[in-house]
């Protein structure tokens, strides 16, 4: 009977034959590609190993020496470059499809507070069928697929829309996103605001327990404000235009430029406080969230209260208008 003492990818250094007369042979060191071994297709029999037929109960294998050490290289080159660029499953182009024409209904509704009634039932429409083709069945547990910041794109949320309608005198809702840590379980939401002269943010800090395949129970911990970071300079023009005149503004240089300083100092002083931060310990402060869809660019999500949200990944396509 026939014995191969090792076989890797490695030389196989020793391949013995016992023979009746007991007889030993001794083969020079050969290379084996991983390709050149390939199972038969005839059917085996689990009780028979060697006979004068085809062997059964175990598969026989045909193996090809390589004698040329480069041959053997480019070969196990060629299979790693064959499993390294594994070949990605096309995407659904009619998901594709809906996912734009979702995205491109929300121009002019501002996160959806100014969306109309049939720009309203349009967007319901297009998240239904998305919902229906969904290709994550539990995005609960698609942690690498959850994890990271999704931006805000609509919400029937009425709970932001008194936020949202706060326009742009006092301060404009610039970013509403949500940053998921998959591995800790924790959230993050934040609003990011810009007004004339200053910036600032809130935001509040969540953790999240898994409780079925499409649902997450969310609880509140603590909010954040952020100090706000103000404009270090202001910049006057040169000269202004005012009942067909212009006016030359030059020669208030100087006391520009003091106003300037002072704005400067202020800024820095302001922006260097450290944020306010309280708890939250009420009713208020645990919710659930429902994921009905999710891919690696767009999540749909139901609150507890019936309202969606639409949120797309950061760095998507779907972002760039």
């Amino acid at each position: 009977m026939a014995t191969i003492s090792q076989f890797n990818l490695s030389t196989c250094m020793s391949f013995s034959c016992s023979t009746p007369k007991q007889q030993r042979l001794c083969i020079k060191p050969v290379f084996w590609a991983l390709n050149s071994i390939k199972a038969a297709r005839n059917p085996v029999e689990k009780h028979q190993v060697w006979s004068q037929e085809s062997v059964r109960g175990r598969p026989v294998f045909r193996l090809r020496a390589v004698e040329d050490e480069a041959e053997l290289i480019n070969e196990v080159a060629a299979a790693a470059v064959a499993v390294a660029e594994e070949v990605k499953p096309e995407k659904d182009s009619e998901i594709e499809s809906l996912k734009k024409d979702l995205v491109d209904s929300f121009n002019g509704t501002y996160r959806g507070l100014s969306a109309t009634s049939e720009i309203r039932a349009e967007i319901v429409e297009l998240i239904t069928q998305l919902e229906a083709k969904n290709p994550t069945p539990a995005p609960s547990e698609a942690l690498t697929l959850l994890n990271g910041k999704w931006i805000l794109a609509y919400t029937s949320f009425p709970g932001l829309f008194p936020l949202l309608s706060r326009g742009p005198v006092l301060a404009k809702v610039e970013e509403i996103s949500q940053t998921i840590d998959a591995e800790n379980f924790q959230v993050q939401n934040s609003v990011l605001l810009s007004g004339p002269l200053a910036t600032s943010s809130i935001t509040t800090n969540a953790k999240f327990e898994i409780r079925s395949r499409k649902r997450v129970q969310i609880k509140f911990e603590e909010s954040i404000i952020g100090t706000p970071q103000l404009t270090d300079s202001i910049v006057f023009p040169e000269s202004v235009d005012f009942l067909g005149q212009k006016f030359d503004l030059s020669p208030l240089k100087g006391l520009i430029t003091s106003v300037q300083d002072t704005a400067s100092s202020v800024a820095n002083t302001i922006s260097s406080q450290p944020p306010i931060k309280f708890s939250i310990s009420n009713s208020n402060a645990e919710s659930w969230l429902l994921t009905t869809y999710l891919d690696e660019d767009l999540r749909i999500s139901r609150g507890d209260v019936g309202s969606v949200f639409v949120l797309l990944k950061e760095g998507s396509c779907l972002l760039t208008p």
